[in-house]
């Protein structure tokens, strides 16, 4: 308990001083970021590159075109490939040259498929299992009493996948995704989409690998998006669930991605393994994008 209390003590201190610290305090306003952990253990696996990149990363202390000349080291601030203000935000999620090479494509795939990874084996998991009937909200009038019913898949914590035994999962890898048509017939081409005829429900998910400040804005981005699409579904008969995803390009998982992993039924100590992975997976691909932003030519 003492530990506990120094400890949080320590961290309100620091939180403090960050508050006051406009480049290196940003981190203190990624209000939909997860907290991260990371153990001394893995501190002392990692390559020193690694360890450099996160810090760095995080508290803005990267040598980009715009610190250097904020250090006087510099007197231009552009981008090489663009010629706007080579900001780490920019370098990593906003370039437009960047985006055209298909890089920010390249890393929001490589993310993608660790969590496509994780959801085919929970897939598989649930298909061997006895399906659960899925229990919706029932309204009745006020003094009146509801039917009871047995309990769901999701009061059970075994998540959506639990509720039909022919899931059919599809990913939106290198472009090929079409959305199925015999749900419904649009132009939008969701990252993962996750069916079950039988039972006539679907699962959209679509994932952004954002800056972290913009986590936020993206979910909303994103929800307006396809709110169309998930009302064309239901009104088609099938019963539609639709989870922005976000993966914060420097690792930082969203809120949005815990919730909506626990929806499908990957909970406990599972979910923490995929959103490490997919922290990871988001980190490594953006420490790639660093080396080579001074690259005209994108190539992998």
């Amino acid at each position: 308990m003492l530990q506990g209390e120094i400890r949080r003590q320590e961290e309100e201190k620091r939180r403090a001083q960050a508050v006051s610290q406009g480049v290196q305090g940003a981190w203190v306003k990624w209000e939909q970021a997860r907290e991260r952990k990371v153990t001394w253990k893995e501190l002392w696996s990692w390559e020193p590159l690694r360890t450099q990149f996160l810090l760095k990363s995080v508290y803005d202390l990267l040598p980009t075109p715009a610190n250097l000349k904020r250090w006087g080291k510099e007197s231009e601030e552009k981008c090489v490939l663009c010629g706007k203000r080579g900001t780490l935000s920019h370098l990593l999620t906003g370039c437009a040259v960047a985006l055209g090479q298909g890089r920010y494509r390249w890393r929001h795939d490589r993310v993608l498929r660790v969590l496509a990874a994780a959801l085919e084996e929970k897939r598989v998991q649930m298909s061997g299992r006895k399906q659960r009937r899925l229990r919706f909200v029932e309204f009745v009038k006020e003094g009146g009493k509801g039917k009871r019913r047995g309990k769901s898949a999701i009061d059970e914590g075994l998540g959506i996948l639990a509720s039909a035994g022919d899931w059919d999962l599809r990913v939106d890898l290198d472009r090929k995704l079409t959305f199925p048509e015999e749900i419904t017939t649009t132009n939008q081409r969701p990252d993962i989409v996750i069916l079950s005829a039988k039972t006539r429900q679907v699962v959209i998910m679509e994932l952004t690998v954002p800056w972290e400040d913009r986590m936020e804005e993206a979910f909303e981005r994103k929800a307006e998006k396809y709110n169309e699409l998930k009302q064309s579904c239901i009104e088609k008969g099938w019963k539609t669930w639709y989870y922005p995803i976000e993966v914060g390009c420097r690792g930082f998982v969203g809120q949005s991605t815990w919730r909506g992993l626990g929806a499908v039924g990957i909970t406990g100590r599972k979910r923490k393994v995929v959103t490490k992975n997919l922290a990871e997976a988001a980190e490594a691909a953006s420490r790639w994008l660093w080396m080579k932003s001074k690259e005209h030519t994108w190539k992998i």
